[in-house]
């Protein structure tokens, strides 16, 4: 059990940071920067919102086993950091919609560049957003049971949900043993919803009252 969860914790490590950090800056330049063309990368963003894992899972195969990255954990970080993508994108780029252009103007005439306006200042505001975005991946890279199964035969380098089917394979179908694994995959996910909840409901909240 030790190593089914170090296993997630480093897929988890590998998948949440880099996916937060990516769909943070797309956000900020489609949503708040205004780019050429962003309008229409957001669209293909939102289209991507309608891709399911089922949908791709053979050409993935396929593509990971050309890579020489079957059997490792890099075949459920790559992807899943591909495919949480675009709801990265989209709910980063809802909260710097709706950022104040005063607050870029005022900084830029304080002698800020681009790279200080959004570290300095739409960085800071932007963390409940952020702490949000992360709960949720979180989440969903622990519980991540399909690509796990499909791109990794080694239960060890699984999640713990992908494993826990190699785990019902091994020994049978005892309801207690199994009931038991299920819940020390739930119990990280309650606590860090737990931890984190107020973080979570600020940015459900966010922007809609005044004043």
């Amino acid at each position: 059990m030790l190593e089914l969860l170090k296993s997630s914790v480093l897929i988890v490590l590998g998948v949440v940071p880099l996916s937060i950090l990516l769909g943070t800056m797309a956000g900020f330049a489609i949503g708040h920067l205004r780019v050429i063309g962003g309008r229409v990368v957001f669209l293909l963003f939102v289209l991507g919102l309608t891709l399911p894992f089922e949908g791709i899972i053979t050409p993935l195969y396929y593509q990971i086993r050309d890579m020489g990255l079957l059997n490792t954990r890099w075949a459920i970080i790559l992807p899943l950091i591909g495919l949480f993508m675009p709801f990265s994108v989209f709910w980063m780029r809802a909260h710097f919609v709706n950022m104040p252009g005063e607050l870029s103007e005022s900084a830029r005439m304080d002698g800020a560049n681009l790279w200080q306006l959004f570290r300095r200042i739409h960085l800071p505001l932007a963390m409940p957003a952020i702490s949000s975005l992360g709960i949720l991946l979180f989440l969903w890279t622990w519980n991540q049971f399909l690509l796990a199964i499909v791109l990794v035969d080694d239960p060890a380098k699984r999640t713990m949900s992908g494993a826990l089917g190699a785990f019902q394979g091994q020994w049978g179908t005892d309801i207690p043993l199994l009931c038991a694994g299920s819940l020390l995959i739930l119990a990280p996910t309650l606590a860090i919803f737990l931890i984190f909840q107020r973080h979570f409901v600020k940015a459900l909240l966010q922007g809609s009252l005044k004043g």
